[in-house]
């Protein structure tokens, strides 16, 4: 049995034999002997010389992991994305300098050999022998090549990056084989292109114009002769010769290059000493990759860009598909952003909520008509530092697109839906209610879906204000977001048009369920996002048209291919009629009523606060004919503790916060900042009825901007859950947490402000 040598290696004869081996298995390859799959070899693994017949696609086009650049709507940068930095460029834009600077190194004989150097290979075993070891290797670029090729494809899976990189006899005869193959369809020139572009140069830089604007801050085409001999030095050991973490060993290899181009007649002596003779002078630029790094406050709408992809069976039927698509990268995606909208929701969400308060502010804004997402502002940074109180939490959307578990309660937001609902089924604005402050209504007066009383016991509901009792109508409900009058609204139109109506507008929960069919959805029990109250806003805002939202609006691949995007889709819930009576009545809101701090003066628009009991979310939802915007500020944090009672939020006192006093201003500089002075569109005027008056109402009844707008009223007895929506069965029905509370089970009723 032959000795091994004391390092556990195999001896001088033992690598003699090896490289022999190789030299006539290389030497039966090119003459194209045919192997079998077992045999004096021991070629024993299936596939390992299997299915050679025809070179697969991949070889001859690999499908490169790219950069994917994301364009707002007029075709500025928000972002770069990418799981592997690369840049593909054709040859003509590679100096020549580097690719004299890689074939010398890696395989002076390129354009002299075939797919395998049969010298190259006698030479290294000869070498080796002498040596004692592997100090010469014998892969030519086109072997190099295939191997990138099979590492690349295997991408960040470590099982499959060592099977591709596994060092046995099957693998180099399928190397051997398939580098035949690509010599023989792709030719010298693609080879070099294609390796040039694959191969990794460390420092997260794939390719060589990757590599380039890392190290030299400058294009491939531009590279200088000791700047090209440093980045083909790299390719051996990436890590080893990183000139960013040591410059003196990136320096020997790169001089080691040189001479070896003055060698082989790429360059003179002279050149190369001159080069030599040279500081590496890097121009480093760091990579800047991803969301975080989105302008403007943009990395949310990035990463909702991202979840778009990621999820929506337009970019692939299964979560592999859709994922290999984002990971391939290279694409160009245009987006729905707009700059000045974005710069304006951002401006908003900061200016009013400092990143480190307790709570925190969204802003979120889409165009009535298209359902195009224009903005998502948030005054939290997007990013991983709590220290810096960053947040990926997207507050703005869904829990499956990046946002809460569940979203949010929705307070007195909800209550335009009632009264569209009233409408469509021919109830008269007009319709008037005369209730006292506090009321009782039997649950087995209102009906689910299923047609079921939603319980036996009853609902004990008030208004904010004692003060707050007489008569009111739809008009003058809205504008003073009367709890009591919206509950015996929705009790006359019915619980179940109430919900089809919220379904058509396009309210949806945050945590994607089934809205619950409880009465107190009329007082905004229910949770949701900005995004979808934005949408649902622009559904009154596009007379009665819900179109879906969407953030993409075109998207090319690496190859110039257009792929199709997801459309917004359009369908009428209510008529023009009962779209434009709400938009008229809205008016009243921002005018007169609970959200004058939010009225725009230089055009129409229309509006509606709300605010949850024990003040812990507030919102404004409003619109102008072209511009929807939903602005919520509350506890982004656990178990939604922070009550905002005396509190001190973007550097101002609050005793207690309301939808109109905080919500609404910033509502108003995201509109005003988003919206061009020279475009006022008008809301289509419709005659609203009113009636008549049957007792004196205090003048200033419902007009405290500081007024509460809680979710709903309790039963006694009953008790809440801190934070599970829809965990607390009473009577038959399910309320969400908050909605129970004060004095012996009974909570406040209603949303105002």
């Amino acid at each position: 049995m032959p000795k091994k040598r004391s390092g556990g290696g195999l001896t001088t004869t033992q690598q003699a034999a090896k490289f022999l081996g190789v030299a006539a298995l290389s030497g039966a390859v090119l003459a194209g002997i045919a192997l079998p799959a077992a045999g004096a070899l021991g070629l024993a693994a299936k596939g390992t010389v299997e299915g050679f017949d025809e070179i697969p696609s991949n070889l001859k086009t690999p499908p490169l992991s790219q950069r994917t650049t994301i364009l707002d709507s007029e075709g500025g940068a928000i972002a770069t994305v990418y799981s592997r930095d690369r840049t593909v460029v054709p040859l003509k834009d590679i100096s020549p300098y580097m690719q004299d600077a890689i074939i010398a190194i890696e395989d002076s004989r390129f354009y002299e050999h075939g797919a395998v150097d049969l010298k190259g290979i006698l030479r290294a075993m000869n070498r080796n022998v002498q040596e004692g070891g592997a100090a010469q290797g014998a892969s030519t670029l086109t072997q190099q090549y295939v191997k990138n090729v099979f590492v690349e494809e295997a991408g960040d899976d470590p099982d499959k990056v060592a099977e591709a990189t596994q060092q046995t006899l099957g693998r180099k005869v399928r190397e051997l084989k398939y580098a035949i193959q690509v010599e023989e369809e792709l030719g010298k020139k693609k080879i070099l292109e294609n390796y040039l572009n694959i191969t990794f140069f460390g420092q997260q830089a794939y390719g060589v114009e990757a590599a380039s604007q890392r190290y030299f801050s400058k294009h491939a085409k531009d590279l200088e002769v000791g700047e090209a001999a440093m980045l083909a030095g790299l390719v051996q050991s990436p890590t080893r010769y990183d000139p960013v973490n040591d410059s003196e060993e990136a320096t020997k290899r790169r001089n080691i290059v040189l001479q070896r181009m003055a060698a082989v007649g790429s360059i003179s002596k002279s050149e190369a000493a001159k080069a030599i003779d040279a500081p590496l002078e890097l121009k480093v630029s760091r990579p800047k990759n991803g969301c975080i790094t989105a302008v403007s406050g943009a990395g949310f709408f990035c990463d909702y860009v991202r979840k778009t992809i990621l999820t929506d069976p337009a970019f692939g039927k299964t979560d592999e598909e859709r994922a290999k698509l984002w990971n391939l990268g290279g694409l160009t995606v245009r987006t729905t952003l707009s700059p000045r909208a974005q710069q304006a929701a951002d401006d908003a969400a900061t200016s009013k909520v400092y990143k480190d308060d307790k709570v925190a502010a969204s802003v979120v804004q889409v165009e009535p008509g298209s359902g195009k997402i224009l903005s998502m502002g948030q005054s939290r940074p997007y990013g991983l530092d709590q220290n810096k109180n960053e947040t990926v939490l997207n507050l703005g959307v869904s829990n499956k697109m990046g946002g809460s578990t569940y979203g949010f309660q929705v307070g007195s937001t909800f209550k335009p839906i009632t009264a569209a609902a009233a409408l469509e089924k021919g109830i008269s604005p007009a319709e008037s209610y005369a209730t006292d402050w506090k009321i009782s209504l039997p649950l087995n007066s209102f009906r689910n879906c299923a047609g079921a009383p939603t319980g036996s016991s009853n609902w004990d509901l008030q208004n904010e204000l004692e003060s707050e009792k007489g008569s009111w109508d739809m008009t003058k409900a809205l504008g003073m977001s009367i709890n009591t009058y919206f509950a015996k609204l929705e009790q006359k139109t019915g619980l179940c048009e109430t919900i089809e109506m919220a379904k058509k507008t396009g309210y949806e929960r945050g945590d994607g369920k089934e809205i619950v069919e409880t009465p107190a959805i009329t007082l905004g029990s229910e949770v949701s996002t900005p995004l979808s109250m934005a949408s649902v806003y622009a559904t009154f805002a596009n007379r009665g048209t819900y179109c879906s939202p969407v953030a993409i609006e075109s998207i090319t691949d690496a190859n110039g291919k257009k792929l199709s995007v997801p459309k917004s889709e359009c369908s009428r819930a209510m008529s023009e009629k009962t779209a434009d009576t709400i938009s008229q009545m809205l008016k009243g809101v921002v005018e007169d009523g609970t959200g004058q701090l939010a009225g725009l003066s230089d055009r129409d628009n229309a509006g509606k606060t709300g605010t949850t009991n024990d003040r812990l979310d507030a919102w404004f939802v409003g619109y102008t004919p072209n511009l929807s915007t939903a602005v919520w500020v509350g506890d982004d944090i656990g178990e939604k503790t922070t009550k905002m009672y005396d509190i001190t939020i973007g550097g101002q006192y609050y005793d207690k916060v309301c939808g109109g006093c905080l919500p609404g201003p910033i509502w108003k500089t995201a509109m005003t900042g988003a919206l061009d002075a020279s475009e006022t569109p008008s809301f289509n005027p419709v005659p609203v009825p009113r009636a008549k008056e049957k007792e004196k109402e205090k003048e200033d009844g419902g007009r405290d901007e500081d007024r509460d707008e809680n979710t709903g009223g309790g039963n006694p007895g009953g008790g809440n859950d801190n934070g599970n929506p829809g965990a607390d069965p009473i009577g038959g029905i399910t309320l969400p947490p908050g909605i129970i509370g004060g004095n012996d089970g009974r909570g406040r009723g209603g949303n105002g402000p």
